[in-house]
């Protein structure tokens, strides 16, 4: 019977790579191993790893310091490279103007900050976000029945001949 050997490994392989303040398994390509950054899709993955001259299909842990340094910069500075527009996640924010890409708990406070405004100029998002109701047209007749955790199914009116 064949022995398990132990794989000898690069010697500078790492399990966890972290950029942009996220931890990411060192197993995972470079191209889907920043998708699971929160804010990051797979096109943002491919431009920034185009734009740092990165390949795409090696592993995260594979990369060298300055590799990690370059891809960093490219994540967080996407102008400077010339990425598109149309690519980042936040163009013509409201309160600067500008394009710009968020990611991790910045997108979540800027997600909650934008439901905020909307609550408070009382845009109809807003007032759909304040009542619980889902905001983007779905119908309601048989989703979004909800009371807290109970199950909630058509509320029926008592009849007279009933007696209760």
């Amino acid at each position: 019977m064949a022995e398990n050997k132990p794989k000898v490994e690069n010697p500078d392989y790492r399990h966890l790579v972290r950029i942009a303040n996220a931890d990411i398994d060192g197993k995972r390509p470079v191209l889907y191993g920043l998708a699971k950054v929160k804010g990051i899709s797979v096109m943002y993955a491919n431009a920034a790893c185009y734009a740092a001259g990165i390949d795409k299909k090696r592993r995260i842990g594979e990369l060298s310091d300055a590799e990690v340094k370059a891809l960093e910069e490219v994540l967080l500075n996407p102008s400077k490279f010339n990425l598109p527009n149309w690519i980042l996640n936040r163009r013509k924010d409201p309160e600067t103007g500008e394009d710009k890409h968020i990611m991790t708990a910045d997108l979540m406070f800027a997600k909650d900050m934008d439901v905020k405004m909307m609550k408070k100029i009382k845009s109809f998002k807003g007032m759909r976000h304040q009542w619980g109701l889902p905001v983007r047209g779905q119908r309601t007749k048989s989703n979004f029945r909800r009371n807290k955790g109970k199950g909630l199914g058509v509320k029926r009116k008592k009849t007279k001949g009933s007696g209760k």
